[in-house]
């Protein structure tokens, strides 16, 4: 007797669902597919329970005929394909025939639906997959599904579902993204009976407020480049508004939700040192490829992607987010801070308004302010000083408004304001920490520590690459004796101390002498510096995964900074803030901390209430 036997469709649907269907939200993510293919320009979707009880999607699509109905909930059964050479030039987001089987086999399952040329709809309802319930019902144009129940005999399946809240952000987080990737389409939601959002507007700049609070797309970097093979478009935020969380990165391909790890690890790296460790950034970013260069049937869920060139690719794509992301102005707001709570197929972006800013921006807005005009010129009590030190001694109040009137002293000062005679602009120096610059929108406050930080950085990593002399020998060779994990660690990187510049022979066991620094070393500190570098490389190597030089370069950086506390002429600020604008990426430190802060004249407006 045969042992081997066709399972029943019904066991078969149950199995493909446990593919398809894995928690409520992959039932939204399905049926909102099905949605957008059918050319809805309105879409509602309305959950109770986290989805458990209902999920229900109301579109104005085509909507479909009796047949079509029938055969929807049947398994392979599709519109969007005829044959397997239609995989290579697919314009739809579902195509494989077996979401809608699977949700009606494991759910109390109710189809309604109706085209422009019917007076009367139709109601199909199924129960544990077998049609239970076919009827005549009055409706408009296009299709509703209702899903209740969801996994009501696979107690197995429902038992392992998360909380109420895990269940939900999953869900809110679908709609999301699709509201995001298609902002032609009216998008409104529903959880337990009360309406979370409603997007008629086609702005995406607009909606990421709705998602993520007001003016957060004014911390947006948008870039645009296309070529031949692949063309991006889309946001990415700066560094000052990012998070420990991959959750809102959103990658498009053909306007498909995909999840690519070689397109995250691009970002991740394009970012660099912007980042704090593990920080991500905002990522919307929608990627247009010819179809047939990527392979989507990877799993049921359609999430992921392949591409026939994976490395081509990615060598597209980093230069163009590396680029995007150097040339803006990442210096943060503070108003911005408060935010961190075709043939082959011509794909249409949704409209991205254009914006950049660059940090020759910045620095020319910093240039410029030396001769700018005071708005209301008025006497300080620094009259007479060029520069000044606020101390200690000279505690502030707590709140913005007396730090900004301390602040705007010298900014509106007549005297300290250069005229236009004078090239250079004002600065000052707080409580021998910041430097306070007035700049042609406001003020910009830089961490005098991590800017000096960036600039040695940068000196020491081209230094290193490039193999140039930078040392300047002592007149007195200094020694230092190692203990024994200072003297393993010296070894390992012995080579490229000396590219770096330092000097350095042998003198016995666990003995060096030191003959000459690089020219940023402090005379004096050669000893300590050496030290304290080894320390700091040996503790970045135990908590962080950095290339050998890039971790000397950034404990070089860490520990010969200017420090916090230190008083510093008008002629050293001013030569710090020319170096800081020359470094490539000036606005965060090695180890991805803020070196600049800016503050608008309209937020301080705001402020004392002028606006």
């Amino acid at each position: 007797m045969a042992s081997i036997a066709r399972l029943p469709d019904i066991v078969a649907n149950k199995i493909s669902a446990g593919e398809v269907v894995q928690r409520p939200a992959s039932v939204v993510k399905e049926l909102l597919e099905n949605s957008i293919d059918a050319g809805a320009s309105r879409i509602t979707v309305s959950i109770k329970d986290a989805g458990k009880e209902l999920i229900r999607i109301v579109d104005n699509g085509t909507g479909m005929v009796r047949e079509d109905a029938l055969l929807c909930v049947e398994r392979f059964a599709t519109s969007k394909i005829t044959g397997v050479e239609d995989l290579d030039s697919l314009q739809s987001l579902g195509f494989r025939g077996e979401a809608l089987p699977s949700i009606s086999s494991v759910s109390h399952f109710e189809l309604k639906t109706r085209t422009a040329q019917e007076t009367l709809g139709l109601k199909l309802r199924y129960e544990g997959g077998v049609l239970a319930e076919e009827s005549g019902v009055q409706g408009e144009q296009g299709t509703t599904i209702s899903v209740r129940n969801l996994f009501f005999n696979v107690p197995a399946r429902r038992k392992f579902l998360k909380s109420n809240a895990t269940e939900y952000n999953h869900i809110y987080e679908i709609v999301k993204s699709f509201a995001l990737a298609y902002p032609e389409i009216e998008w409104r939601m529903y959880s337990d009976d009360e309406e979370l959002f409603h997007l008629k507007s086609p702005n995406i700049l607009e909606r990421l407020n709705v998602f993520y609070g007001d003016d957060f797309s004014a911390s947006m970097i948008e870039l645009s480049e296309e070529n031949d093979y692949l063309s991006i478009r889309g946001y990415l935020g700066k560094p000052a508004m990012q998070k420990r969380k991959k959750l809102d990165q959103y990658f498009f391909i053909n306007r498909r939700l995909v999840q690519n790890r070689m397109l995250s690890q691009a970002v991740q790296q394009a970012y660099g040192d912007l980042l704090v460790d593990r920080q991500a950034p905002f990522v919307l970013l929608f990627l247009g490829i010819d179809p047939s260069r990527i392979d989507v049937n990877v799993h049921p869920a359609k999430l992921e992607v392949r591409f026939d060139d994976e490395r081509n690719v990615r060598n597209m794509f980093y230069p163009v987010i590396k680029r995007s992301i150097r040339l803006h102005d990442f210096s943060p707001d503070l108003a911005a801070a408060e935010h961190e709570p075709s043939s082959p197929r011509k794909f249409s972006f949704p409209d991205i308004p254009h914006r950049a800013t660059t940090t020759g921006d910045l620095y020319r807005n910093y240039r410029e302010g030396a001769f700018h005009e005071p708005v209301a010129p008025r006497e300080s009590p620094w009259h007479q000083s060029e520069i000044f030190s606020f101390h200690p001694e000279q505690e502030l109040q707590e709140g913005d408004e007396q730090l900004a009137s301390v602040l705007l002293a010298p900014v509106y000062d007549d005297d300290v304001v250069p005229n236009p005679k004078d090239a250079e602009p004002k600065i000052w120096q707080l409580h021998n920490k910041y430097l306070i610059c007035q700049i042609k929108t406001g003020l910009m406050i830089i961490d005098q520590h991590v800017a000096h930080e960036r600039v040695l950085y940068e000196r020491a990593v081209d230094v290193m690459q490039q193999n140039v002399p930078n040392s300047q020998q002592l007149l007195f060779p200094q020694k230092v004796e190692f203990r024994p994990w200072e003297y393993e660690v010296f070894e390992e990187i012995r080579e490229d101390l000396y590219r770096l510049g330092f000097n350095l022979r042998l003198f016995g066991n666990r003995t060096v002498m030191i003959e000459g620094v690089p020219q940023d070393v402090k005379s004096g500190t050669e000893v300590t510096i050496l030290q304290d570098m080894i320390a700091e490389y040996q503790d970045n190597a135990s908590k962080l995964k950095l290339e050998k030089r890039d971790n000397l370069a950034k404990s070089y950086s860490c520990r010969n900074a200017i420090m916090a506390g230190q008083k510093l002429s008008l002629e050293e600020m001013r030569s710090l803030i020319d170096n800081l604008f020359a470094t490539r990426e000036p606005y965060s430190c090695p180890h991805g901390r803020p070196v600049i802060i800016k503050l608008s004249l309209d937020q301080l407006d705001k402020m004392f209430g002028r606006k």
